[in-house]
């Protein structure tokens, strides 16, 4: 099965996300898709939180005078802005977008709030919806005409030398973040020609979907004081003199969850990462008539000792036991204990692991035990498994060669590293190989150009 048939078939298999809202680009998170993404964003959330970073909650309208003030910033997004003309029947005296994302909305406060160098530095984010009007192919969470989870980090520093202590502590946020999560990623610096608008370099996380595209997962933006200059986002300093803040933002999306399930799911469904799953361990009773009590009473009993460190369930439907395994293969369940009048004779538990389909039985008494190393142990195969996958569809090249570039990226795909060179480093490039050019970066110790076909 080909790969966008199979993420199409699992997003609505697993009951994640209906696509058939009656507005393209635009979809409805299920239950369970609504709460692996809670699970998935809360683990952002805390890295956040613990890096001093304060959560806030802006205005989803921005006139149209405010959104302009910028003027590269706007040129990048002017093709993308849904636009609100009335208020009810009465034309609007000044147009108010959806955000495309909040830079301008943010740093008008910001003026208000920064007077001082002991006002900074300011540290706050969102996670919110966003608005672009996409005009390419609009696939499920990948690519939306709204966003439905965008996380955006907003700073402002005193310093040229704290805005960029701060790129680097965003970026190994998200190195916490993906790695938490089991999403392999190359870490590159833009080109200048496809930088965030307004900011001076932009750094991205690009994954490889197993269709071989990379996918952009996280971007992180130096702004210095492009925004603050035009915003007038000044301070007085330590010495009575006036400057420009300096500033960073960063962000992810949707993309996140549509990385989880493509990345680690299989020819059977999802294979959920246990932190995010929102069933860790389902319990189905093997039942038979004169021992069905039995059966369910011990599954209860199993359920009690679990459920307060765990997210449990139990599947007492009157269907055969076979559908439900196949139910919670499809939605990815880590781990899936099963209940029988035998196992409960021998005073065993049998448990089976939905990432290498291994079933095995351990003595009721060390359940808890096995249970969490065994969790632990499904996190790190899966994410062994992505890495590997990753750099399976790594092509190092000792030189550049278009012709064997373009024969790669139109079969196997991947990500094409050749020698960093400054003289064929420009968009001509792009438009020789027919890909992308994700950046410069830094792989093994080497520094390389990113090539790749992208979403």
């Amino acid at each position: 099965m080909e790969f966008s048939e199979w993420y199409s078939e699992i997003l609505e298999k697993a009951g994640i996300y209906d696509v058939r809202y009656p507005i393209k680009g635009c979809g409805i998170y299920l239950p369970y898709g609504f709460k692996i993404r809670k699970y998935t964003f809360e683990i952002i959330r805390n890295l956040l939180d613990k890096s001093g970073h304060e959560e806030v909650l802006f205005p989803l309208l921005i006139p149209e005078n405010l959104l302009a003030k910028e003027g590269e910033h706007i040129k990048g997004f002017e093709d993308e802005v849904y636009w609100v003309t009335h208020g009810g029947k009465n034309p609007l005296d000044v147009k108010l977008a959806l955000r495309p994302t909040s830079e301008t909305a943010i740093y008008y406060m910001m003026k208000l709030w920064v007077k001082v160098h002991t006002d900074l530095p300011i540290k706050i984010y969102q996670i919110v919806n966003t608005f672009r009007y996409e005009t390419k192919h609009t696939r499920p969470l990948i690519r939306l005409r709204e966003i439905m989870t965008f996380k955006e980090a907003h700073t402002a520093h005193s310093t040229k030398e704290e805005a960029e202590n701060q790129i680097k502590e965003a970026i190994s946020i998200y190195k916490k973040f993906f790695d938490t999560l089991g999403i392999p990623y190359l870490i590159s610096k833009r080109p200048e020609w496809d930088k965030f608008p307004g900011a001076e370099y932009t750094v991205a996380f690009d994954t490889i979907f197993p269709d071989g595209r990379a996918m952009q997962i996280a971007t992180v933006h130096n702004l210095g004081q492009n925004f603050s200059r035009t915003f007038e986002i000044i301070f007085e300093t330590p010495t009575g003199d006036k400057d420009y803040a300096y500033q960073t933002c960063y962000g992810i999306s949707d993309r996140v969850i549509a990385s989880i399930i493509a990345i680690h799911g299989d020819e059977k469904g999802l294979i959920l990462p246990p932190i995010v799953a929102p069933i860790q361990i389902v319990i189905v009773p093997l039942i038979f008539k004169e021992q069905k009590d039995l059966v369910l009473n011990k599954a209860e009993e199993i359920y009690k000792r679990l459920k307060d460190k765990y997210r449990v369930y139990i599947d007492n439907r009157d269907i055969r036991p076979g559908r439900k395994f196949n139910d919670w293969e499809i939605k990815g369940v880590p781990l899936r204990i099963e209940i029988g009048p035998k196992d409960i004779e021998n005073k065993k538990i049998t448990l089976f692991r939905r990432d290498t389909m291994e079933k095995f039985q351990v003595d009721e008494s060390q359940l808890e035990n096995v249970i969490e190393k065994t969790l632990n142990n499904i996190m790190e195969n899966i994410k062994n498994i992505s890495w590997k996958k990753f750099e399976n569809f790594i092509t190092i090249m000792d030189s550049l060669d278009i012709n064997k570039i373009k024969e790669i990226l139109s079969q196997r795909k991947g990500i094409i590293l050749i020698p960093f060179n400054e003289e064929i480093y420009n968009e001509k490039l792009e438009e020789k190989v027919e890909a992308t050019i994700l950046g410069e970066t830094e792989y093994k110790g080497n520094k390389y150009i990113a090539i790749a076909k992208t979403y």
